[in-house]
């Protein structure tokens, strides 16, 4: 009996062993019908990120009792391996698995390396009872990885400091004012003989490029209204009189004709005794607020001038104050004079030579000569002029600025860096002695050339909380939209680069953005807008070929691409090998328009 028992028990496990050896195979013939679905396919890359979901599908019965099934993930690019993740289908979980299939769907990421973008993702299944397993071959689900997200340009709109000088005509107020007797519009000798006349009369005498002369003729507040309008408008008029007889008298000839002169009479106004009480302290607080009180209480202005009559220093206020109301101030608006342009620029390169003093030119004329040559060294040579000069942010912002400028034109890897290196030492001292958008914006980009993005982020982000003027706010919104691109914030991206201004790499990025954005129609007019701008790359006419191509529109396709490999051979391989144009890689059209 004990023997019949052993011999059962044999036969039993012996049948469970060739059960379990016959599963595993026929789960993995079966695992040849499954379903592994990729989206997107081909695989995209995202701010450094390539993500995806895989929704596997197994064939009925293939999932046995107690059985497992993993499809382990992977993507493979040359000879590199990164492991993704996995599904894994537990027999548990599928109690229906004889009549329904097993589904099951997952999300996958995992980090962009340089190389990748001609890989494969590929899946390979492991079948599995106990402790004994099965694996199947290798199955690619996915092919390759688009990176147009990483065709993003670098934004390097550097912003300089505003130098505060205008070059163009700028007209400057000229004062002076002459004082009448009580009652009277009688210029007197001891006026015009005065230390004001005699200015007066020098300037003149100068033949000053004057626009316009302005006369205010004012009035002490007491007397009839009739009698004080007639007043303010006479000493006006006298004035002018005056003022055209020295014209004559010094030749002007033409020059007067151009002068406008503009006469004010100023009657019923208090706010000019205000202001003289303001400035003086011939009367005390407590009658000083005796006289507002009048001034500003009920009745007209006559009646308010026999109130102030009837104050008990009115004799003080009429002998010492009013006198200073009884005028005809005149004022001048003459042309600044100013040196040319090529004066400027003539100076300011001899003072970054060493061969002009450096009190030459002020620190506005030295700022705004760098502007006056387009060779870069030379404006190197006039900032470092203007640092030795003022030391002040302007000065350091300005000499950094410019060597991102060289920058930006440098080949050589290792010099690119050491002048950014250059900007960022004179950006922080610009930055120690103040905080400004001009500044936090160029050390984005001073990190941004030497790939250090969150210290770029960082400054941009600070240059936002400053405030700039117009061309400023630019550069800060070409950065800013750089940024938002590669975090895969596209339409975000799109908005800010709108307000960036035109520049062609600025146009360049907001085009691109406009793809990723799936903004096709907008994107080839972007696009089409920054070709056709001094400047304009290969890459531009490349980046109009892909949108283009999502937008099915073939025939401008081939005819970006066209372009595209005439300004730069290295795209032809490019294209050949970029998923963006699978569809169309078989095509003779498309093969000719690579050649």
């Amino acid at each position: 009996m004990i023997r019949t028992r052993s011999l059962l028990s044999t036969i039993a496990i012996v049948s469970a062993m060739g059960y379990s050896s016959c599963t595993l195979p026929k789960m993995v013939k079966m695992s040849k019908d499954q379903e592994m679905k990729v989206t997107p396919n081909p695989l995209e890359v995202h701010a450094d990120e390539v993500k995806f979901d895989v929704a596997g599908t197994l064939p009925v019965k293939m999932l046995k009792k107690k059985t497992t099934y993993t499809a382990d993930v992977d993507y493979k690019y040359g000879d590199k391996k990164t492991d993704v993740g996995n599904l894994e289908y537990a027999a548990a979980d599928f109690p229906n698995a004889k009549k329904e299939q097993p589904k099951l769907e997952k999300n996958f990421s995992f980090p962009y390396q340089e190389g990748m973008e001609r890989g494969e993702l590929v899946v390979q299944g492991t079948a599995a009872k106990g402790k004994k397993s099965k694996t199947t071959p290798e199955m690619p689900i996915a092919k390759g990885i688009i990176t147009t997200s990483k065709l993003v340009k670098e934004a390097d709109l550097v912003a300089y400091a505003e130098s505060g000088y205008n070059p163009n005509p700028e007209f400057e107020p000229v004062d002076v004012a002459f004082f009448f007797p009580q009652g009277s519009a009688q210029l007197r000798t001891s006026e015009t003989r005065s230390t004001r006349g005699k200015f007066l009369d020098a300037f003149i005498q100068e033949k000053n490029v004057t626009k316009t002369v302005t006369i205010t003729g004012t009035h002490s507040p007491e007397g009839a209204e009739r009698v004080n309008s007639r007043l303010s408008e006479n000493r006006a008029e006298a004035i002018e009189k005056y003022y055209r007889g020295k014209m004559r008298s010094y030749n002007y000839k033409q020059k007067a004709d151009s002068v406008e002169f503009v006469l004010k009479p100023i009657i019923q106004d208090w706010q000019q005794l205000k202001d003289t009480l303001a400035a003086t302290d011939i009367l005390n607080e407590e009658q000083e607020q005796q006289i507002l009180t009048v001034i500003d209480g009920s009745g007209d202005f006559e009646t308010k001038e026999d109130e102030l009559h009837k104050l008990p220093y009115y004799r003080t206020l009429l002998n010492q104050v009013y006198p200073k109301l009884r005028t005809a101030q005149t004022e001048m608006l003459t042309l600044m004079e100013k040196k040319p342009d090529n004066e400027i620029a003539v100076i300011a390169k001899q003072m970054a030579e060493g061969r002009a003093d450096t009190s030459a030119l002020n620190a506005k004329e030295l700022a705004y000569a760098a502007t006056l040559t387009p060779d870069l060294n030379e404006k190197k040579g006039i900032y470092e002029a203007y640092v030795k000069k003022t030391d002040n942010w302007q000065s350091h912002n300005d000499l950094g600025a410019i060597h991102l400028e060289l920058a930006k034109k440098e080949t050589d890897q290792s010099r690119k860096t050491q002048l950014a290196d250059m900007a960022i030492t004179h950006l922080e001292m610009a930055r120690n002695k103040q905080e400004s958008a001009e500044v936090y914006n160029n050390l984005a980009v001073a990190y941004s050339m030497k790939g250090m993005r969150k210290e770029a982020m960082e400054a941009i982000n600070k240059a936002t909380q400053q405030t700039g003027n117009e061309e400023v706010t630019k550069a800060i919104n070409a950065a800013k939209g750089v940024m938002q691109i590669r975090s895969a914030n596209y339409s975000e991206a799109v908005n800010t680069l709108s307000q960036a201004g035109d520049d062609v790499n600025v146009l360049y990025n907001k085009g691109l953005a406009q793809v990723l954005a799936k903004q096709y129609d907008a994107a080839l007019g972007t696009l089409n807008e920054a070709a056709a701008k001094e400047g304009a790359d290969a890459m531009t006419h490349y980046v109009t070929a892909i949108a283009a191509a999502r937008a099915k529109n073939e025939s401008a396709m081939l005819d970006a691409l066209k372009k595209a490999v005439s300004g730069s051979s290295d795209l032809r391989t490019k294209a050949m090998q970029d998923l963006e144009f699978d569809a169309y890689a078989n095509s003779e059209s498309f093969k000719n328009a690579l050649r």
